[in-house]
């Protein structure tokens, strides 16, 4: 059996990957419905659709490369229902200096699979 940290990070690595293959419906299952995203610049994101909508927004400017997300800890609820997730994160534009900064995402098991149901990215650089 996979450990709840290991599941996540492992699903953390896949968001990556699909950020960088500038897919927005394919990241549609990391997502609680719910889910409510503070971003970089303190704005905020509230439900799938409109982070789902955010992100193929940045995805259609050729400029956009990816965002990178680098997880540096997780800590588990003691049911196993919940994690935080804590991190780096990089935004990348050609023609830009590289965006940094810090993040949180909290997760969720919804039937046996881990969502982000809150994220938290504070621009450093």
């Amino acid at each position: 059996m996979t450990a709840p940290q290991d599941a996540i990070a492992a699903r953390r690595k896949l968001t990556n990957r699909l950020i960088a293959g500038k897919d927005a419906r394919r990241l549609a299952p990391f997502f609680a419905p719910d889910i409510k995203v503070i971003v970089g610049d303190g704005s905020l994101i509230l439900g799938a659709r409109d982070v789902l909508e955010a992100f193929a927004g940045q995805f259609a400017d050729p400029a956009f490369v990816a965002y990178v997300r680098s997880t540096e800890r997780i800590d588990l609820d003691a049911a196993g229902e919940r994690a935080a997730e804590h991190g780096t994160w990089i935004g990348t534009t050609r023609g830009a200096a590289d965006t940094r900064g810090t993040y949180l995402a909290t997760w969720r098991k919804v039937t046996g699979q881990w969502v982000i149901e809150n994220e938290l990215f504070v621009t450093l650089s």
